[in-house]
């Protein structure tokens, strides 16, 4: 089994590859790589899709690596394929955009990436650190979860999903703040797994390993 963590220059992949790549080793979940290789991405058997920095330019770095765009979308709208969105890779799963300006997503999981607003004036945007997380649905990648169980976090904007039926779960930062997307075989996580320590982890060998 192949997963492909997909390079196209909109972070810095190196935690990521190495979280995946033991969690991968430890699973017997097969091989991990980082690649911008269309042809790659077209024949993995499992897709991952960081982000980090601002909406409207990761959707334009994405959409301009032609090949691996149309590989990547290919793979999970008609092979159906495991995907993984995380952080802004995540949010590039919505239908719109609102930093900075209105950017569309992928359109995969309706709903819209919209500015934190802490009914708390004392906290802080970007909402960052440690948060706990509460399950809303039960999914395959909880195993071993359960809510309480806190992940990293590092953003200002967060996804508002149409479907409350594929918000996964959420963290309280002085209003609910979505944490986990998904519906089929595409999941996403706001938070970054790779920096979660063993929770974060947990999460990754159940992603490689998830049979939807």
């Amino acid at each position: 089994m192949l997963t492909a963590i997909i390079d196209y220059e909109s972070g810095n992949l190196h935690s990521a590859e190495k979280a995946f790549q033991r969690m991968a080793r430890e699973m017997d979940a097969g091989e991990v790589v980082v690649t911008s290789d269309a042809e790659v991405v077209a024949r993995a058997d499992r897709l991952v899709l960081p982000g980090d920095g601002a909406f409207p330019a990761c959707a334009a770095e994405l959409r301009g690596h032609k090949g691996i765009y149309e590989a990547m979308v290919e793979a999970v709208e008609q092979k159906a394929r495991p995907f993984l969105g995380i952080c802004v890779g995540m949010q590039l799963m919505a239908t719109t955009g609102h930093e900075y300006e209105e950017t569309p997503g992928l359109g995969w999981v309706q709903g819209d990436v919209v500015k934190i607003t802490p009914n708390d004036p004392s906290l802080k945007v970007p909402h960052m650190g440690w948060n706990n997380l509460v399950i809303d649905h039960d999914h395959p990648v909880f195993d071993g979860i359960q809510s309480g169980d806190h992940t990293y976090f590092v953003h200002s904007y967060h996804f508002r999903v149409t479907n409350p039926a594929e918000r996964l779960a959420h963290v309280d930062y002085a209003g609910d703040v979505t944490a986990v997307i998904g519906r089929d075989t595409m999941l996403g996580m706001q938070f970054h797994p790779e920096k979660s320590q063993d929770i974060g982890l947990r999460m990754i060998g159940n992603f490689l390993t998830w049979k939807p």
